[in-house]
């Protein structure tokens, strides 16, 4: 990209990358009456409704129909000649996905935000050079810059991976075929949906995992529950897994040569998809010739206010380091607006809902038992299984999951709140509400809920929680 001598065109706000927060920051500025543009490469709306959250659940969902159909004998009914269809599947999800980027063009349109799409690159302060898509060059520039193009899959420097052309969650939500054998790089979030998801569907799956178990930020119950459920359903779980390098090409065969208890083994798949961890999008795109600087891990520096090093330059969601959901970009988005209407607002202290969405669901809010420890936070523990809950054996019938909560020694106050189980991305919603009013957990043990309801379970786990030391 050349730097152009031309004029820019000026710009009240000008956002580079349509991300959640992003987007959500250009149209309320448009209708606020700024003159105001967006720069978006390739995703309008950015990864969520293009390549990640939603298609990656409706993915799953079908899966789970086609998981509802190998069991069939246990609902009852007798099923002949199944097959899996996966251009089928693939079409439903880009359907879908057709309808989120036409919602999002109908929203640039009524808010009079301008979509400029092309490749930017900071070419001075606030300055951004667009290669455009159609051919040709802009040069804009804004009083206010927010800098929003997210992240992308990480393939490490393993020796031959890249040149395998492994598939990452974007490839692996366009295939046409059931992998005959998936490997899978990664115990993370996206590597376990989608190694349920392509087990599901037919493929033989198995899972390279560094660390000692699967997920191993999280509490081991958790990683025993998981290990457990996917085990049962044929995914094959390699934890302590070194890879050394790779042969072949992802698609037709694939070697992965790997480390494990100190023996090495070479695994063999028709495909390999990278899950191990995320990578900002912050490379080649000027920023040192915009004044902003980066962390040693490549994120945009930013202070609690999502302010980079550039006066009037904000940077907001994954590629400022702010956890990779989309509900805290969308958080970001409400720190910069409030903030720049004049409020005082802050990323520090804010509640992070996880939520991965295997089947059952893992969600947490608030402290593990693992970072409680780890800050040598006291706590009382009451833990009871999905299958206390009455609604539970309906829904699910294998014994799997349970609810855990971390009380405080001294006060009723809740810590933290871990489901793993059906609907548990739903449940945590509950809690986290009453976390956020400080309500004691004694609102909740008391409460009245629907009867049969999974929410309905939050009574016996908090009846469960110790008495406080007198």
């Amino acid at each position: 990209m050349q730097t152009s001598d031309k004029s820019p065109e000026e710009y009240d706000f000008l956002v580079l990358g349509s991300g959640e927060a992003g987007k959500y920051l250009a149209w309320t500025m448009a209708r606020k009456g700024l003159r105001t543009a967006v720069i978006e490469r390739k995703y309008v709306g950015g990864s969520c409704p293009n390549i990640a959250c939603l298609p990656s659940k409706n993915v799953i969902h079908s899966a789970k129909v086609a998981n509802y159909f190998w069991r069939g004998r246990e609902f009852g009914i007798h099923k002949e000649h199944c097959w899996i269809d996966m251009s089928a599947v693939r079409d439903r999800k880009r359907k879908m996905v057709d309808g989120l980027v036409q919602m999002h063009l109908d929203i640039y349109q009524s808010s009079g935000t301008e979509l400029v799409i092309g490749t930017g690159r900071f070419v001075a302060p606030r300055t951004i050079e667009v290669d455009l898509a159609e051919g040709g060059s802009r040069l804009l520039r804004g009083e206010k810059v927010v800098i929003s193009t997210g992240s992308r899959a990480t393939v490490e420097a393993i020796p031959g991976l890249r040149e395998a052309e492994p598939l990452t969650h974007i490839e692996a939500l366009e295939l046409d075929r059931v992998p005959p054998h998936l490997l899978v790089i990664g115990g993370g979030y996206i590597g376990l949906e989608m190694a349920q998801a392509m087990r599901r569907f037919g493929s033989e799956v198995t899972i390279l995992e560094r660390n000692a178990r699967l997920l191993h930020r999280e509490d081991p119950d958790v990683s025993a529950e998981i290990e457990g459920f996917l085990g049962e359903e044929g995914v094959r779980i390699m934890t302590g897994a070194r890879i050394n390098r790779v042969e072949g090409k992802s698609g037709t065969c694939v070697k992965v040569h790997v480390t494990r208890e100190g023996k090495d083994m070479v695994l063999e798949g028709s495909h390999l998809l990278v899950a191990s961890g995320r990578t900002p999008n912050t490379s080649g795109i000027g920023l040192d010739r915009a004044g902003v600087k980066i962390t040693e891990r490549g994120f945009v520096k930013v202070n609690d206010r999502l302010e980079t090093t550039a006066a009037s330059v904000w940077a907001v969601g994954d590629c400022a380091g702010s956890p990779h959901f989309t509900h805290i970009a969308y958080d970001d988005f409400r720190i910069v607006r409030d903030n720049l209407a004049g409020r005082r607002r802050v990323t520090n202290g804010r509640q992070v809902p996880f939520c991965m969405f295997t089947d059952p669901e893992l969600a947490r809010i608030g402290l593990s038992e693992t970072e409680a420890k780890k800050r040598g936070i006291a706590y009382r523990l009451a833990k009871i299984p999905m299958t206390t809950i009455l609604r539970y054996p309906a829904r699910f019938p294998r014994r799997v999951g349970f609810l855990k909560a971390l009380i405080d020694t001294n006060s009723d106050r809740i810590l933290g709140f871990t489901a793993l189980g059906v609907e548990a991305g739903e449940l945590i919603a509950v809690v986290q509400v009453a976390m956020l009013a400080g309500t004691p957990y004694t609102t909740l043990r008391d409460a009245i809920f629907t009867h049969p309801t999974i929410a309905e379970g939050l009574v016996p786990l908090f009846s469960a929680v110790p008495s406080r030391a007198s």
